[in-house]
């Protein structure tokens, strides 16, 4: 299991990204959390297999159509034991 929180700059609200990232999450069977910051980021939480959550950053680093990622800021952290993913407010 490994951890990684996400920060996506970029046209990245507005987009369906929030939503996008649940779905692609739930089919790569990771947990976590996505949210919307106020300076029009979006941030994300997973947690699963290496692979699976892996295979998540790389999904935001282009992000769902409409989106225009402009960067994304990775962080390690430590596993939570986290279940399901869910929109965060």
């Amino acid at each position: 299991m490994i951890r990684r929180r996400v920060v996506i700059r970029g046209f990245v609200q507005g987009v369906g990204f929030r939503l996008s990232v649940v779905q692609a999450a739930a089919s790569r069977d990771v947990s976590g959390w996505v949210r919307n910051h106020p300076d029009g980021a979006v941030e994300a939480v997973f947690e699963g297999e290496p692979d699976a959550v892996e295979a998540m950053v790389r999904w935001c680093e282009r992000g769902p159509r409409g989106a225009d990622v402009d960067g994304v800021e990775i962080f390690e952290e430590r596993p939570d034991g986290l279940r399901g993913f869910g929109v965060r407010h």
